[in-house]
């Protein structure tokens, strides 16, 4: 039981938030690409990711490992995005920086989502089923490539935005 609820309540709760960061996160970066702030995806984004990471942590922790890295790292470029999207309402400077923020923690999330995907779903277990094999590396490695270009392409388009 975690906070209450069985392990598998809870993890479905995690996974349906995380889900939501990941679909309002695409959106959010097609917004960019597109020029527009869409501040309420922004919003939804922000907190689903948040929430993702934090709910994470719920589950038992054996030993200190990649995931719990990964949080932290999250949680730190979320707060960076926090205070350019809330405190320095994306001016100047602090538009770029979202944006990069903003890429890097939806990158955190499908990255998961990948490595998840490999250990849960038989089919991709089945092509690296200790995730060192190539199949889990070309994924991840093209993951990160979709990434690079999207945050290259959405950060000079959305740091071109004329902020209101």
């Amino acid at each position: 039981m975690i906070l209450g609820l069985s392990t598998s309540t809870y993890t479905l709760i995690h996974v349906l938030i995380s889900l939501a960061g990941i679909i309002s996160g695409f959106a959010v970066v097609f917004g960019m690409l597109s020029g527009k702030r869409l501040d309420g995806t922004n919003a939804v984004f922000l907190v689903t990711t948040i929430a993702t990471s934090v709910t994470g942590f719920g589950f038992p922790i054996h030993k200190i490992g990649p995931p719990h890295i990964l949080g932290v790292l999250s949680l730190i470029v979320l707060a960076i995005a926090l205070v350019a999207r809330y405190r320095n309402h994306l001016a100047g400077r602090a538009r770029k920086v979202y944006a990069i923020s903003a890429i890097i923690a939806l990158y955190f999330n499908v990255f998961v989502l990948v490595v998840q995907a490999f250990q849960k779903v038989g089919a991709l277990h089945a092509l690296a089923p200790t995730q060192k094999e190539p199949p889990f590396a070309i994924a991840q490695g093209a993951v990160l490539l979709l990434f690079v270009i999207l945050g290259i392409m959405s950060t000079k388009r959305f740091q071109a935005l004329e902020i209101a």
